[in-house]
């Protein structure tokens, strides 16, 4: 059920009988020569808008730009600081409350987003205003990225390349698949430490062109393995949330600090 293609009427009747909302999210930052800026949130949104078409739950609108200012070197990077962007998604999120929604999953598809789409989670826990839990596909599907890629890349590689060309292959330039690879870094995250620490904050000190991985090992075949299994897991997850009893994900009371004062 997408959101803006509901009448308010609609609308209320879901939420006499329902209370989950699935909100898509990723960013509109570079991603290399060879694939769109908007390939998180056009991830994300094909995700959330297929598991909420096989279990009938509510998927809204993406939000289609997050914290991405360590790309902000290549062009068309766009970004929100990270304040502003949990602010945000919170005052977003208790729209969805103020409606009759208790129950939110975060639908994921960029990295820099997490700990603050976390941090927005606990906030809503923490007042007891509903329970909302980040998810990232990929995250969802270890096992099944490291059988099909050697070298799958943190950003702009493989996975995600296979993920557009199943969604939008069109917008794959498939003549710079090779130039991605060439050009970018094959990431090694000890490699990038120094005595212990994370020496650098923007994706231009890892990779010229922005990108990590091999590229030329994606094809539509594999990002529609990686889709529907991705897809699956995320089904799973809206089934088990949905049959949660509420009180079980809202927070336990207070422990009391002097419990045999007044005994």
């Amino acid at each position: 059920m997408y959101l803006p293609h509901q009448t308010w009427p609609d609308l209320g009747e879901y939420v006499a009988n329902e209370s989950l909302a699935v909100v898509p999210l990723g960013s509109t930052e570079q991603h290399g020569p060879h694939l769109p800026e908007g390939t998180d949130y056009m991830i994300a949104e094909a995700l959330a808008r297929e598991a909420t078409e096989r279990t009938g739950h509510l998927c809204t609108p993406p939000i289609p730009i997050g914290v991405s200012s360590h790309h902000r070197q290549f062009h068309g990077t766009m970004w929100i600081e990270a304040p502003v962007f949990r602010d945000f998604v919170e005052s977003f999120s208790r729209n969805l409350t103020y409606h009759g929604i208790d129950r939110i999953v975060y639908v994921n598809a960029h990295g820099g987003n997490v700990d603050h789409l976390r941090e927005v989670g606990r906030r809503l826990h923490d007042d007891a205003t509903a329970y909302a839990i980040e998810w990232m596909w990929d995250e969802s599907i270890p096992g099944l990225i490291e059988e099909v890629f050697e070298t799958p890349g943190p950003h702009g590689g493989p996975k995600e390349t296979a993920m557009i060309m199943h969604i939008a292959e069109t917008l794959v330039r498939e003549d710079r698949l090779e130039d991605a690879r060439d050009g970018g870094t094959v990431f090694d995250y000890d490699a990038e430490r120094v005595h212990g620490a994370t020496t650098f904050y923007d994706a231009i000190e890892n990779s010229q062109n922005g990108v990590f991985g091999d590229q030329t090992d994606a094809t539509p075949e594999i990002g529609t393995q990686l889709f529907e299994a991705a897809s699956e897991q995320l089904v799973r997850l809206l089934e088990w949330l949905d049959d949660q009893p509420l009180e079980d994900l809202l927070p336990e009371p207070h422990v009391d600090p002097q419990p045999d004062r007044g005994t």
